[in-house]
């Protein structure tokens, strides 16, 4: 097993400790810093995502994983070039105005990071007037993402979409919306461009976009 493989693996079982000395063994070993990045940590992540979709693998299983990547990519970051932690673009996420949840809304920033996105989390209670500051302010954003869980602030939800779609640089970014009174259907109806029903869904959405 080489040790872009053995990182993969401590990533998937979550084994936080062991990672950041295997990304420094592969690094000296001559490995290709993206290449750990990569195919060691990034896709490591998206096979957590994948097993999280099926039933297989729950929410303190996917934390403790994103948590392992987090540590290697600290421990990577002096061998990559500026900006390659990142690299798939910046993703905007906030839980919608009225509403001060944030552990899906976390949990969603931390799949979408693990897939190779700078996020740019605004936390709760968030207005349009900040998303839309956040999306221009902001070079090189890619996905605006809403959070909520509140049936009563669905029509928060409604308005932000409806001020980010009317934005000058809207064909620059899709809006991603989701939580548990969130439907596909929902979605669509007040012009967002996708709904994820979960993290790993998410994240995995998300990288298709640019990918």
């Amino acid at each position: 097993m080489t040790k872009i493989q053995e990182i993969t693996s401590a990533i998937e079982a979550g084994r936080v400790k062991s990672v950041p000395d295997l990304v420094t063994a592969a690094v000296n070993e001559g490995a290709d810093p993206m290449e750990i990045l990569n195919r060691g940590m990034i896709d490591a992540m998206s096979a957590v995502g994948e097993r999280f979709s099926r039933g297989e693998a729950f929410v303190p299983e996917m934390l403790v994983s994103a948590r392992a990547m987090k540590l290697g990519v600290e421990t990577l970051k002096p061998y990559l070039k500026k900006g390659a932690v990142g690299a798939n673009g910046k993703v905007v996420i906030g839980t919608v105005q009225g509403d001060m949840h944030d552990i899906g809304k976390n949990l969603v920033a931390m799949m979408i990071e693990s897939a190779g996105f700078e996020v740019i989390d605004l936390g709760v209670d968030v207005p349009a007037e900040r998303f839309i500051s956040a999306a221009k302010e902001n070079e090189g954003v890619r996905i605006v993402a809403l959070s909520t869980l509140l049936t009563t602030t669905m029509p928060s939800m409604q308005a932000i979409v409806s001020a980010l779609n009317g934005m000058e640089n809207r064909s620059s970014f899709r809006i991603m919306v989701g939580g548990a009174p969130v439907s596909a259907e929902f979605a669509e109806q007040i012009g967002a461009d996708a709904y994820a029903d979960d993290a790993a869904a998410a994240a995995a959405a998300a990288r298709k976009w640019v990918l």
